[in-house]
């Protein structure tokens, strides 16, 4: 599994001849480092890691504002319906994100935001895995601490912002990560939204490094990992609430 990424670093201080050598050389006979400075030289790349900051930033402050309130409505309060409204929203799970697509870009034609951050980001905010991983945890939270908190006066927000959300960290930072990852690598919906260079991500930036007739591997390569690098760095730093995100979603209701 490793492989792939020993190879892209290698490959990203080749020359371009050294690159398309056959064989091909596992170690590059003389490190080429400006292929790093090409990367932002020939291309905005910083605007396209900025884009994919905040696409990646909105999108997931949002899903942990909207599911998290959703997610505690149904674990903790009573309403009609409950039940019924929560399995339809777990059927979305089902339906493959690429049907939805051409409705979702009809949506944000009508609004006038194609081509802007509000279509990257607004479609992406909330996620029925997201409430089903939040509910989970939620419901394995005592009831008693509620019922202490009502009769000290405490308001249904208050429990949610003062007892569920601090005793649910553990949850929020597993979701935060899923959501981080699916935003940083998201290709496909960004290329549909957007037109302008300026509005472009990494995932889209990277792919124009690769030409009609010719493809700089090792410009590309460099590209990649210089692209891939926050987010190894999110899972070796935070990798026991991503592998605790796993484990909450087999939790019991």
């Amino acid at each position: 599994m490793v492989t792939p990424f020993l190879w892209m670093i290698s490959t990203s201080f080749k020359s371009f001849a050294e690159s398309m050598q056959v064989p091909p050389t596992i170690f590059p006979n003389e490190f080429q480092l400006d292929n790093y400075a090409r990367v932002f030289q020939q291309f905005d790349f910083l605007q396209y890691f900025m884009n994919t900051l905040i696409v990646t930033v909105g999108r997931t402050v949002g899903q942990l504002i909207l599911c998290s309130m959703a997610a505690y409505a149904f674990a903790r309060l009573y309403f009609p319906f409950k039940n019924v409204i929560f399995v339809a929203i777990l059927s979305v799970l089902m339906v493959p994100s690429q049907i939805v697509m051409i409705p979702t870009f009809v949506i944000m034609r009508e609004f006038g935001w194609i081509d802007t951050f509000a279509a990257l980001i607004v479609p992406g905010i909330f996620s029925a895995f997201g409430v089903f991983l939040l509910r989970q945890f939620f419901m394995a939270i005592p009831r008693e601490l509620d019922e202490a908190a009502k009769i000290d006066g405490c308001s249904y927000p208050g429990i949610f912002w003062r007892i569920i959300l601090p005793l649910s960290r553990p949850a929020l930072v597993a979701l935060a990560i899923f959501t981080v990852l699916a935003s940083w690598n998201d290709f496909l919906w960004p290329l549909i939204v957007t037109s302008s260079d300026s509005m472009r991500v990494l995932s889209i930036g990277i792919a124009n490094f690769q030409g009609q007739y010719a493809t700089e591997y090792p410009l590309l390569m460099a590209g990649a990992l210089l692209a891939t690098l926050p987010m190894i760095l999110i899972f070796v730093f935070l990798q026991r609430y991503f592998i605790a995100g796993i484990a909450l979603s087999g939790l019991k209701g």
